[in-house]
């Protein structure tokens, strides 16, 4: 497979600010062809480096202000089904399985606080093979612009 370069870069940073952008738009914006940006994005697509375009969900909007990041401590022999049944918590978002302190980062949103409080105590703390829970409130988010680079072995 071919190398990335900087023209993939530039595509990729512009579609990872606003993945709704018209590809005429793109291409005017990044000084391209049109069907030059429409083959690089197909490409990108099939090597699986753009794995989808999507939204972010403004959950606030939604009535979910409340978010909170939990680590968890796993039972090595329950892992699975634990990770299995806290993804299928409502308010569980993101799982993230890490290394150090804890095994795992869950992402979870309510509507309050108190919310979040008995979504971790009533629904992550009484899944099989959890030994431990730490919650850590989100007070703010911050979304620093991301600039791709070519990296030595981009290939």
């Amino acid at each position: 497979m071919g190398k990335l370069d900087e023209i993939d870069m530039k595509i990729l940073g512009s579609l990872h600010k606003d993945a709704s952008v018209s590809i005429p738009k793109l291409s005017k914006d990044l000084g391209l062809n049109l069907s030059v940006t429409y083959s690089r994005i197909k490409r990108l697509s099939r090597r699986k480096i753009i794995k989808q375009f999507t939204i972010v969900v403004d959950e606030e909007k939604l009535g979910f202000p409340a978010s909170a990041v939990v680590g968890v401590n796993l039972d090595p022999k329950q892992r699975d089904q634990a990770l299995a049944e806290m993804s299928k918590l409502e308010q569980v978002r993101i799982i993230q399985e890490v290394t150090g302190r804890f095994d795992a980062f869950v992402t979870v949103r309510g509507k309050t606080i108190e919310e979040i409080y008995k979504i971790v105590a009533e629904g992550i703390g009484k899944v099989q093979g959890v030994n431990q829970a730490e919650t850590f409130v989100r007070v703010e988010t911050l979304r620093p612009e991301v600039n791709y680079k070519i990296a030595a072995n981009s290939g």
